[in-house]
């Protein structure tokens, strides 16, 4: 047994995404986890600075003594994940190869759709797993950066989201892909615009709960799960402000956010 936390991050609120289907699936888990909402967004940064700003977010959950880094943030693993890894000797979670996996198998006409923030739909990442996966698919990508922003403002489901929305998203639809990868961690709060915008024909395909399902296994075969006569605790974590931390946690998790701390992340 192994009652340290698990760690995990995102740039912003975008990663409570996988955090959700993380609680759901081993909720026996305690869970700290850091949204950097006052550097959002990391997708229009260089590498150069998304590597840093993820190895400082890795230092700090490191503080807490976890047991495993889940890095819920695309443009995070696309950019940051090799050398993340080569660092630590804990195991270090990202979400492109779980996300990719699951597109390839819920594709059938071969079409798959991709979107994402500059930073991960420039480093062609989901289309290079894809591909390695199952060379017969095409992939069609564009970027969203306004996503990121409506979700952090809560503006999951207006006509202004909608109309941007369509403008994104009809490239994509006229190509006839079957299936979209949402490849920001974000985007699953705004699914229903999203599915309306491309039509109920279009698989959505989001990485959380693939990677929950990676999390899942890794403590499974690695035998380290929390004593079950210990309840989990669940600590959150930003750069930013609490109170805005707190109103999107609680409406998005439920009473599950009880508490919010700030950390100065430029320290680590």
């Amino acid at each position: 047994m192994d009652n340290r936390p698990i760690g995990v991050f995102d740039s912003g609120l975008g990663g409570l995404t996988v955090l959700k289907e993380i609680m759901e699936l081993v909720p026996g888990e305690s869970i700290v986890y850091f949204g950097d909402c006052g550097r959002i967004p990391y997708g229009t940064k260089s590498k150069e600075t998304i590597t840093k700003y993820a190895l400082q977010d890795v230092r700090f959950l490191l503080t807490h003594d976890v047991k495993m880094i889940v890095i819920a943030c695309n443009t995070a693993s696309a950019m940051s994940y090799d050398e993340i890894k080569s660092k630590l000797d804990i195991p270090v979670i990202e979400v492109i190869y779980p996300g990719a996996m699951a597109a390839v198998r819920e594709t059938r006409n071969k079409k798959v759709g991709i979107i994402g923030t500059k930073a991960t739909i420039r480093s062609r990442a989901y289309e290079k797993v894809i591909n390695k996966l199952d060379a017969s698919i095409e992939t069609f990508s564009a970027d969203c950066p306004l996503f990121v922003q409506l979700v952090e403002e809560g503006w999951w489901d207006n006509d202004i989201t909608y109309r941007i929305a369509e403008k994104y998203l009809t490239p994509l639809k006229e190509k006839g892909i079957d299936t979209l990868v949402l490849g920001c961690t974000h985007y699953p709060l705004l699914a229903k615009t999203i599915s309306e915008v491309v039509g109920s024909g279009v698989k959505l395909v989001s990485s959380a709960t693939e990677t929950a399902r990676v999390v899942q296994d890794v403590i499974n075969s690695k035998c380290c799960a929390r004593d079950p006569e210990i309840k989990p605790v669940y600590s959150y974590y930003t750069s930013d402000s609490i109170d805005s931390f707190v109103a999107f946690g609680s409406a998005f998790l439920g009473n599950k956010v009880c508490s919010v701390g700030k950390t100065d992340i430029e320290k680590y």
